[in-house]
């Protein structure tokens, strides 16, 4: 089983969960990437988990990213990760997969499994050949508050979503049979309107053989080719959510590796990053577009810098969102136009950018971006998943919203292939509260 294990690069992991008795509810919470602009949404979380054993004191929330220590903030990470495995808060359940249930404000079910990916099947660099690879572009001036966080942690905990392009449904979706009888490792409600999840340990060995096999024929050179219509190296996850953080692991494990023998690095902790695998093809997965705003800009200066950038872009006022929407929907129908529809305090309007170089509007807008922040030194962008955020903050003095289309998720593996990687932050797996909560852990040291 382990030649197959290292041919698919997982691993059956040994997984930590809370002991009896912990409140689940207080215990589990949302990715730390999320909410980075509404402080508010972590402070009520705060009053929620004080005094109580939370995933909260095991993360760091990007909101406080440079307002608080960091030194200070990770040093108490790492005690309070040595206090839950000392006292036993922690509890390890043996080997096995956790095959998980998840709904949603918005889906009744999104099914998933969390095993083991192994490090060195992953590669985030921009047009990697790789088992495992990322579907954005890494900021590794991202990286190093996140390897920090890990270089003297003793677990992680996953936010981290992989998508496996699984059409036939045979990897995942047989598990709603083999546990039907099967008594559930956890069954509650999420905090802050994340819906509920429910958990089931997988650990018998013919159920585990059926994961991994179907999971290699994924992979089979002839399944490939009838899927992406192109002879390609073996490509079985693509990184849906948790981009950073698995690269973090994957900086992390390199340093590690450093000093161990080759004996050591075979089976070492730090090797395997704990994830949610996730069919492409699940009803319940939704891609949803990432919109931006651009804080402390004036709407003339940004209109004259990409009418610059863009010699042939325009721009369209709109009195409503409706009249904006209604003219970006004609405009697109003609084909050969790239639409940014946008707010502000004082109304709508569009961009519109001929004979776009870029296949996706997100990579027109984004290229521009980058040169503009630069630049622009008091700017600064934030990366926003829903619309109702995106029009909240856009209402605010000297704030820009740009609205995004989300991506047809049939093509990603394709692209991907193609293309090495998508633009930055080209989609979302669904809204914030749909991200994967903190629950699981894996020791790491």
């Amino acid at each position: 089983m382990l030649d197959l294990q290292k041919k698919i690069g997982i691993r059956v992991p040994e997984i930590l969960m809370p002991k009896e008795g912990i409140d689940l509810e207080k215990w589990a919470v949302v990715a730390c990437d999320q909410f980075s602009s509404q402080p508010e949404y972590w402070e009520e979380v705060e009053k929620m988990c004080e005094n109580q054993e939370s995933t909260l004191h095991i993360i760091f929330p990007e909101v406080y990213l440079g307002k608080v220590k960091d030194e200070d903030k990770i040093s108490k990470i790492n005690r309070t990760m040595k206090k839950y495995l000392d006292e036993k808060i922690l509890v390890n359940q043996g080997p096995g997969f956790i095959y998980i249930d998840r709904e949603t404000p918005y889906v009744k079910s999104r099914k998933g499994l969390i095993i083991s990916l192994d490090l060195e099947c992953y590669n985030y660099e921009k047009g990697s050949k790789s088992l495992a690879r990322s579907t954005e572009e890494t900021d590794i001036h991202r990286l190093p508050p996140r390897v920090k966080i890990r270089e003297k942690a003793s677990i992680e905990l996953p936010h981290i979503l992989l998508l496996i392009d699984d059409p036939k449904k045979t990897v995942i979706e047989p598990l709603e049979e083999e546990t039907s009888s099967y008594k559930p490792l956890y069954d509650f409600d999420l905090m802050m309107n994340g819906g509920h999840i429910k958990g089931f340990k997988i650990d018998e060995e013919k159920v585990i053989l059926r994961i991994m096999k179907a999971l290699e024929n994924l992979i089979n050179p002839k399944e490939q080719k009838d899927r992406y219509k192109i002879e390609e190296e073996p490509f079985l996850f693509a990184v849906g959510d948790g981009n950073h953080s698995l690269a973090s692991a994957k900086d992390h494990w390199e340093n590690v590796k450093k000093d161990l023998s080759e004996e050591e690095r075979e089976n070492h902790p730090a090797r395997f990053a704990l994830v949610e695998i996730i069919n492409l093809h699940d009803k319940g997965l939704e891609f949803e577009p990432i919109h931006r705003v651009i804080f402390n800009t004036k709407l003339d200066n940004f209109l004259k810098e990409f009418k610059d950038f863009y010699p042939e872009s325009s721009y369209i006022s709109c009195e409503t969102k409706e009249e904006m929407l209604e003219k970006a929907k004609k405009l697109r129908e003609e084909g050969t136009f790239h639409i940014i529809p946008f707010m502000n305090k004082e109304g709508y309007g569009l961009l519109v950018v001929k004979n776009p170089k870029n296949n996706l509007e997100v990579g027109t807008l984004q290229v521009f971006l980058d040169k503009y922040l630069k630049e622009n030194k008091e700017i600064h962008i934030d990366y926003i998943h829903g619309e109702d955020v995106l029009e909240e903050l856009g209402t605010k003095e000297n704030n820009l919203a740009l609205y995004l289309p989300s991506m047809d998720k049939n093509d990603l593996f394709k692209t991907v292939i193609l293309d090495g990687v998508l633009p930055k932050k080209t989609f979302s797996m669904g809204e914030a509260e749909e991200k994967r909560y903190y629950l699981e852990c894996k020791k790491i040291k």
